[in-house]
C-alpha cells in the first residue's frame, strides 16, 4: 500500500483488496510525517491526479503541492481536527478535475503526522447538478400536480401548491400557509387525524392512505383519500400530505415524494468477486438494492445476484463503466451503473442505483407525454429540447423537425394578424428575464397552411440562475373554442335576422362615439321606424315580413358612409350612427335619402311591397353629458313625435320634447306617492236602462289633481302607471275607494246601484288581483254581485287562454265582468263564449255619428244581435245626443252612457235623481 511492503502474504492480501477499493472509489489515502517530512500514498496516486506511469518524484511533487495549504492549515488546528479543501486539477491531457482532500493530524506540529486522503469527486459534482436539475424538475411537477400537495410542520401549513389552494376554494395558497391544519380538517376527523401523525414520527414513515373531511374556504366540505409522508423542511421533521378528490378519476400514483427521498438516499453496492466471477465480498448497499442478504450472495455467480448477464472482464475490456438493467430479488428491474476494477484476487464492482432517477424520468416523461397540453423544454439558446406527443399534434409537425429548431423561428402572430417580433415572445421574455409568462394569446401558422391559436405560457426551469434560462413552454389548442367565442359574440353584438348591429353594439358604438377625445364635430344618430310594417307582418305573414326588413337592412347599409353605424333594434326599428356632421340640413337630407331609399318597392313572395319611414334625429355634440341609452332614448322619442306628424316624416329632438319628457318623468315619480296625498278621486258616470230610463249603475273613472299640473288626464298617466307596474298599486286603491263610496250612496239611498271598474291589462298579469278584489268588497261591505269589472276587447285578445282563467278566478268570486270598448279588437263569437262574461260594451267610434251613417248603424245592430245571442248585456258608449239614444233604443241596446245622459262627477257632484231615480 505504501513505499514500505509488508512481508506477510495475509496482509498484503488485505492491503491488495484495499487498494483495489479505494481505486474503484476514486480515493486515495496518504500521509505526511513532520518529524521526517516523509511523504507516503496508496496505489493509485497517479490515475487520480491523471499522470499515469509517472516518475515518483513527480507525483510526490505534485501531491505536496495539492496538500500544502491543508499542512498549513493542520499545524494551526487542534489536535484531532479535520482539514478540508477541494482544488480543480488539470491532468497532462487537459482534463479538468475536482479533488477534495481531507487530512487530520495525529501528535502535534513538530512530531506528529498528517493522515489524509484525496479524493477525485468530478462526478459527483456533476451528479449533484444533475440532482438539483431533477429537483427542479420534481418541483415544477408538484407545483404542477393535479393532486393536492402540502406539508405541515407543528401542525402549521408551510407550503401548498396551486391545485391544494383548488382544492380547498382558496384564492391562492399563500392564504393557505401559516393556517393551523385544523381549520382545514372536519373536526369529527381530527382525533384520527392526531393519532396518525403521532405514528409517524420516523423520518420518511409513510401513512396508509385513508379518507378523511376537509372543510373548504366557502363553508363546504370534500372528501379526500390522504396520505401523510414524513419528511424534512428546513432541517427539522415536518409532513408531506398528497390528496385527491375521491370523486373525480383515479390517478396512477406518481410518487413524488418517494422520488425526492430516493434521491436523497443513493447510495452504491461494492461488490468483490474471483476471476471467475463468485461474490467474495458484498456490502450492505448491496443487500438493501438487490435484497438479497450476504450470507445468500457469497458464493454465488454475479451475474445470478444482480440478475443480469454480467461478466467483470469482459466489462473491463470495454472500459470498465456501463449502464445496465439488473433484476431485484423480487423480480423488479434496476437501472444500474455499473463501474469494474481489477485486483490481483479478482475483480471488484461499484453498482450504482439510478432507478430512482430514471424512474422519476420516466414517470415526468409519461405525465408530459399523456398531457393535451403541448409541452416543450428548450435550452438557454432557444432549441428545442424535447417535445410532448400533444405538442407535435398541435402544432402539426413531427417530433424530430421539432426537436433541434429555434422558438425564434415559429411563426407567431398576435390577435391583429401581426407578426410577434422574436424579443416580443413569452419564450424570449422569460429566458432572458426568468419571468414567468402566463395566457398569452398567440397565433401559429402550421406547415400546412392552417392558422391556429394558441393559450401559451412559459416558465423558467432554472429561475434561481443568471439568464439566459431554459425554459418550459406549454400552450394549449384554443382555436375551436375561440371560434366558438367570436361567434357567439357576433351572436350577442348583431342580429340575426339582417346582420346588421344589435342595441347592444349600437349603444358600444354610440357611447365610444360620444367619449371620444379626438372627435370635434357632432355625432348624429337617426331612429327609423317602419310605418304600418305591422299590417304587412299580419296580412302576408312573419316570413315575408323578415324577407322586407332583411331588405331593409341591406338598403340602408349600402347608403351610408363606410365608418357609419347601421344597426337594428329589433321589430321594425333601426339606427343609424353617423360621424362629423354638424349641420341639421346634411342631416335632414341624410335622413330624406334613407326615406327615399325605402320608399322604393320591396319585392317579397311575388309581391311588390311599399314601405315608409318616421326618423327621429338626434344631434350630439362632443362633451354631451347624456349617456348612449339616453340619447337613444332622445332618438326614439323624437321618432314618436314624428309619426303624430303623419308618418312618413323626419323630426329634430328638441327643448320640448325634452320637457314632455320631463314631464312625463316628474308624473310618473310624483304618480306614485299620489294615492298616500289623496290627489287620486273617483268620477262617476250615470249608466240608464234604456227600458225603464232608470240610472242602474255607475262606471267609476280614476281622476288625478296635480299640485303643479293641475287635472292630469288619465290618457296621459296611466300609460305611465302601466309602464312603471304603479298600474296595480294604484288600480287596488282605486277599487276600494270606488267600492267604499257606492257602498255608502247604496247604504244612505236604499238603492240596488251596481259599480262598473275598468281593469288595465296589466293588472290582468297581477297575482294578487284576485285578492285584492276580495279585500275590498270585503272592506266595503259591497256585495260581489254589485260590482261589474270591465276589461278592453284588445287586452282580452292579446292572450284569451290567460284571460279567460283570470276571469273565470274572479267570476267564482261573485263579480260580474265586462268586455269594453268592444269592435276595436279581432274577437269573435266563439271567442265571446268561451269567456265568462256578462255585458258587452261598444265602443264610442261606433256611435259617433251612427244617427247620420247607415252602415254605423248595420254595425251596431249585429254586435247587438251577437251579444244577445250569446246572452250578454250590451251597453252603447259615448252617446252624446237624443237622436243618438232613440236609435240605439230602437236597435235593441240595454244600456246606455254618455255626455247626454251624465257626464263623470265627484260622488258628492251627481244629480240626486241620478242616485234616486
Amino acid at each position: 500500500m505504501t513505499e514500505r511492503y509488508d512481508a506477510d502474504g495475509g496482509a498484503a492480501r488485505e492491503r491488495e483488496l484495499l487498494d483495489a477499493v479505494w481505486s474503484l472509489t476514486a480515493a486515495v489515502p496518504w500521509s505526511f510525517s513532520f518529524a521526517h517530512d516523509q511523504l507516503t500514498w496508496a496505489a493509485g496516486l497517479d490515475s487520480l491526479l491523471g499522470m499515469r506511469g509517472a516518475p515518483r518524484q513527480d507525483l510526490r511533487a505534485r501531491l505536496i503541492e495539492l496538500i500544502d495549504p491543508l499542512t498549513a492549515t493542520a499545524r494551526s488546528a487542534p489536535a484531532g481536527e479535520v482539514v478540508e479543501r477541494e482544488q480543480r486539477c488539470t491532468t497532462a491531457n487537459g482534463q479538468e478535475r475536482l479533488l477534495r482532500s481531507r487530512a487530520r493530524m495525529t501528535g502535534d506540529a513538530r512530531t506528529g503526522r498528517l493522515l489524509g486522503i484525496t479524493t477525485d469527486v468530478t462526478r459527483s459534482d456533476e451528479d449533484r447538478r444533475d440532482m438539483a436539475d431533477l429537483a427542479a424538475r420534481y418541483r415544477l411537477l408538484v407545483e404542477r400536480s393535479p393532486e393536492a400537495i402540502w406539508v405541515h410542520q407543528d401542525r402549521v401549513v408551510v407550503y401548498a401548491n396551486s391545485a391544494t389552494a383548488r382544492m380547498l376554494a382558496a384564492e391562492s395558497s399563500a392564504q393557505i400557509v401559516g393556517r393551523p391544519i385544523t381549520d382545514f380538517i372536519a373536526e369529527h376527523a381530527i382525533p384520527g387525524i392526531d393519532e396518525r401523525l403521532a405514528a409517524l414520527t420516523p423520518a420518511d414513515a409513510t401513512a396508509i392512505p385513508a379518507e378523511i373531511e376537509m372543510r373548504r374556504f366557502d363553508g363546504s366540505t370534500l372528501r379526500v383519500e390522504s396520505m401523510a409522508v414524513g419528511t424534512n423542511w428546513q432541517g427539522r421533521p415536518a409532513f408531506q400530505v398528497i390528496q385527491r378528490d375521491i370523486a373525480a378519476q383515479r390517478w396512477t400514483e406518481v410518487g413524488l415524494h418517494h422520488q425526492a427521498a430516493l434521491v436523497q438516499h443513493v447510495s452504491d453496492a461494492i461488490i468483490a468477486t474471483t476471476r471467475d466471477g463468485l461474490v467474495t465480498s458484498w456490502n450492505t448497499a448491496a443487500a438493501a438494492i438487490y435484497g438479497r442478504p450476504a450470507e445468500r450472495a457469497h458464493g454465488q455467480h454475479i451475474s445470478a445476484v444482480v440478475g443480469a448477464p454480467l461478466d467483470p472482464a469482459v466489462l473491463l475490456a470495454a472500459g470498465g463503466i456501463t449502464e445496465a438493467r439488473h433484476r431485484h430479488s423480487d423480480g423488479s428491474a434496476l437501472a444500474v451503473r455499473v463501474s469494474v476494477a481489477e485486483m490481483p484476487s479478482g475483480f471488484v464492482l461499484v453498482c450504482a442505483d439510478e432507478t430512482p432517477r430514471r424512474r422519476a424520468e420516466q414517470d415526468y416523461a409519461t405525465v408530459v407525454n399523456a398531457l393535451d397540453e403541448g409541452v416543450i423544454v428548450a435550452d438557454a439558446k432557444g432549441l428545442v429540447l424535447s417535445a410532448n406527443p400533444a405538442a407535435v399534434h398541435i402544432l402539426g409537425t413531427t417530433g424530430a423537425e421539432l426537436v433541434g429548431s429555434p422558438l425564434a423561428a415559429w411563426p407567431l402572430f398576435d390577435e391583429t394578424g401581426a407578426p410577434i417580433p422574436p424579443d416580443a415572445r413569452p419564450s424570449a421574455q422569460t429566458s432572458s428575464t426568468g419571468v414567468a409568462q402566463n395566457a398569452r394569446m398567440i397565433g401559429f401558422r402550421r406547415s400546412d397552411g392552417r392558422r391556429v391559436w394558441l393559450a401559451m405560457a412559459s416558465r423558467s426551469l432554472t429561475p434561481d440562475s443568471d439568464p439566459p434560462h431554459p425554459i418550459v413552454v406549454s400552450f394549449t389548442d384554443i382555436t375551436e373554442s375561440r371560434a366558438i367565442r367570436e361567434r357567439l359574440e357576433r351572436e350577442a353584438t348583431h342580429d340575426p335576422l339582417t346582420g346588421l348591429a344589435n342595441r347592444t353594439l349600437v349603444l358600444r358604438h354610440l357611447e365610444s362615439a360620444m367619449r371620444s377625445m379626438h372627435r370635434t364635430r357632432p355625432t348624429g344618430v337617426l331612429f327609423i321606424d317602419l310605418d304600418k310594417f305591422k299590417v304587412i307582418n299580419d296580412s302576408l305573414g312573419h316570413s315575408v315580413g323578415d324577407e322586407v326588413l332583411r331588405i331593409v337592412g341591406e338598403r340602408l347599409r349600402k347608403l351610408v358612409r363606410e365608418g357609419d353605424v347601421v344597426g337594428r333594434l329589433g321589430g321594425d326599428e333601426f339606427v343609424v350612427i353617423t360621424h362629423d356632421e354638424d349641420k341639421r340640413a346634411k342631416i335632414r337630407s341624410l335622413a330624406e335619402q334613407l326615406r327615399r331609399c325605402l320608399i322604393d318597392p320591396i319585392g317579397a313572395n311575388g309581391r311588390r311591397l311599399h314601405v315608409d319611414a318616421s326618423i327621429g334625429i338626434v344631434l350630439v355634440r362632443p362633451g354631451d353629458p347624456r349617456t348612449a341609452p339616453d340619447v337613444l332614448r332622445d332618438a326614439d322619442v323624437a321618432m314618436y313625435h314624428a309619426k303624430t306628424l303623419g308618418r312618413g316624416r323626419t323630426a329634430f329632438f328638441d327643448v320640448q320634447l325634452r320637457e314632455r319628457m320631463q314631464r312625463q318623468l316628474h308624473l310618473q315619480q310624483d304618480l306614485r306617492a299620489a294615492a298616500h296625498k289623496d290627489q287620486l278621486w273617483m268620477a262617476y258616470q250615470p249608466i240608464i236602462d234604456l227600458g225603464t230610463g232608470q240610472v242602474v249603475a255607475v262606471e267609476g273613472l280614476l281622476r288625478w289633481t296635480h299640485p303643479l299640473y293641475g287635472t292630469v288626464s288619465p290618457g296621459e298617466f296611466i300609460p305611465l302607471a302601466e309602464e312603471s307596474d304603479l298600474i296595480h298599486e294604484i288600480g287596488a286603491h282605486m277599487l276600494r275607494m270606488a267600492s267604499s263610496e257606492l257602498a255608502a250612496h247604496r247604504s244612505r239611498h236604499q238603492l240596488d246601484l251596481r259599480l262598473k271598474v275598468n281593469l288595465s291589462a296589466r293588472q290582468l298579469e297581477d297575482p294578487h288581483l284576485y285578492t285584492d278584489v276580495h279585500a275590498a268588497l270585503g272592506e266595503a261591505g259591497l256585495p260581489a254581485s254589485a260590482v261589474c269589472l270591465e276589461v278592453t276587447e284588445s287586452a282580452l285578445m292579446h292572450d284569451p287562454t290567460a284571460a279567460a282563467q283570470v276571469l273565470s278566478g274572479l267570476r267564482r268570486l261573485g263579480v260580474r265582468l265586462a268586455i269594453d270598448d268592444f269592435g276595436t279588437g279581432y274577437s269573435s263569437l266563439a271567442q265571446l263564449q268561451r269567456l265568462p262574461l256578462d255585458t258587452l260594451k261598444i265602443d264610442r267610434s261606433f256611435i259617433t255619428g251612427i244617427d247620420e251613417n247607415p252602415d254605423a248603424e248595420a254595425i251596431v245592430s249585429s254586435i247587438i244581435a251577437m251579444a244577445h245571442a250569446v246572452k250578454l248585456t250590451v251597453v252603447a258608449e259615448g252617446v252624446e245626443t237624443a237622436q243618438q239614444l232613440e236609435l240605439i233604443h230602437r236597435l235593441g241596446c240595454d244600456q246606455a252612457q254618455g255626455f247626454y245622459i251624465g257626464k263623470p262627477a265627484p260622488a258628492g257632484q251627481l244629480a240626486a235623481n241620478c242616485w234616486t231615480q
